[in-house]
C-alpha cells in the first residue's frame, strides 16, 4: 500500500509487510504512547483487523495482535485501557470511509501472511520487537534495573518490607527465569513479580510487598509507561534465552548459574557510586531521626561501601 492514515495520537504508515505505527509525543497523548514512539508491527504478527464506532464522533481501526507475537501486549495480558492500546487508531466519524478501504486491504494482508505461515497460532518466537526502554524504574519498595542479562531490584528503607530487607538485594539473571507477572498500577496491588524457572507451580510466590521477586507499585510509583516497557523487555530477553524443545517452565541449561542471589554476591555488579551515596545520605537521615541504631547505621554504611 505505501499509503500514511494520520489518526488521534497516532499515525500508520502501510508497508508492503509491516504496519509503522507512530505515536505522538504531547500532552494530550498517553504516556504510554509517547514513551513507546514508533512501532513495526508485521503483518504475521496480526490475527485481525475490525473497524468499529468510536465514542463522540469517532471510528476505531483496530489491528489485532496475535497471542504470544507482542512481548508488550503478552506482559499486558488484557489490563490496558483503551486509550493505551498501541493497536488501536481513532480517526474522526467523517473518515470511516477511508479507514474501511485501509482496514479492508489490511486484512486482506493479514490473511495472506497468516496462509503462508500456515499456523494461525501462538508463534515460538515474539514477532514484534520490545520497546528499547527504559532500563530501570522506582517502584514504591524498590529500584527495579535491568541490563539485558539480568534483573536487579534494590530495596528503599522507607518503603520495602523487612521480609525483603532481610534477604537484601536481589538480582535475577535471564536465564533463571521463566517470564514475569505484571500487576498494573492503576488497580489495586500493582506489581511486577520474576516469574522463576526452578518454581514450577508457583509455590514459592506469596504477596508482592513480602516477595524478593517482585517490586509493588503505589502512590505514582511504577507507572505503566514506565513498568509495562521493562516489564515486555524482560519477557523478550526470557524468551529469546529458552532453547528449542523445552518449554520455559522447563529446566534452565546445565552450564548456567540460575539461582538469584543477593547483589553483595556478584563480584561483577558493581553499584553506581552516585547511587550509593544517595543511599547512605538517606541512611544518615533516618539515623539523625532515631530510626535506625547507632549499629544498624555503621554495619549498613560499611555494607553499602564495600559495594563501590
Amino acid at each position: 500500500m505505501g499509503d500514511v492514515l494520520a489518526g488521534i495520537h497516532a499515525t500508520w504508515e502501510f508497508d508492503g509487510d509491516s504496519v509503522l505505527i507512530r505515536f505522538e509525543r504531547g500532552i494530550r497523548t498517553p504516556k504510554l504512547l509517547s514513551a513507546l514512539g514508533e512501532r513495526r508491527i508485521p503483518h504475521e504478527a496480526l490475527a485481525d483487523v475490525t473497524l468499529t464506532q468510536g465514542k463522540r464522533g469517532t471510528v476505531v481501526l483496530h489491528a489485532v495482535p496475535r497471542p504470544g507475537a507482542d512481548p508488550l501486549m503478552d506482559a499486558a495480558a488484557g489490563q490496558l485501557k483503551e486509550g493505551c492500546d498501541p493497536y488501536r487508531l481513532v480517526l474522526p466519524a467523517e473518515r470511516e470511509v477511508l479507514a474501511e478501504y485501509y482496514a479492508d486491504e489490511l486484512r486482506e494482508r493479514v490473511r495472506a501472511a497468516a496462509a503462508r505461515v500456515g499456523d494461525a497460532g501462538p508463534p515460538d518466537r515474539f514477532l514484534v520487537a520490545a520497546p528499547e526502554g527504559p532500563l530501570q524504574f522506582k517502584a514504591y519498595d524498590g529500584k527495579a534495573g535491568f541490563d539485558g542479562a539480568q534483573v536487579t531490584f534494590r530495596w528503599f528503607w522507607t518503603g520495602a518490607s523487612s521480609a525483603k530487607w532481610k534477604v537484601g538485594d536481589q538480582s535475577f539473571p535471564v536465564a533463571s527465569l521463566s517470564g514475569v507477572e505484571w500487576r498494573s498500577p492503576d488497580v489495586f496491588n500493582g506489581h511486577l513479580r520474576m516469574l522463576l524457572r526452578d518454581d514450577v507451580d508457583g509455590s514459592g510466590a506469596g504477596p508482592a510487598d513480602q516477595d524478593p521477586a517482585a517490586v509493588v507499585f503505589g502512590l505514582g510509583y511504577g507507572p505503566v509507561h514506565e513498568s509495562l516497557p521493562f516489564a515486555a523487555a524482560v519477557l523478550a530477553a526470557v524468551r529469546s534465552t529458552v532453547p528449542a524443545g523445552v518449554s520455559e517452565r522447563g529446566p534452565a541449561p546445565s552450564d548456567t548459574a540460575v539461582v538469584p542471589r543477593r547483589m553483595g554476591a556478584l563480584g561483577a555488579a558493581r553499584r553506581d557510586p552516585a547511587d550509593i551515596a544517595e543511599r547512605i545520605r538517606h541512611l544518615g537521615e533516618l539515623h539523625e531521626a532515631g530510626l535506625v541504631t547507632d549499629e544498624e547505621f555503621g554495619a549498613k554504611k560499611a555494607e553499602l561501601l564495600s559495594e563501590l
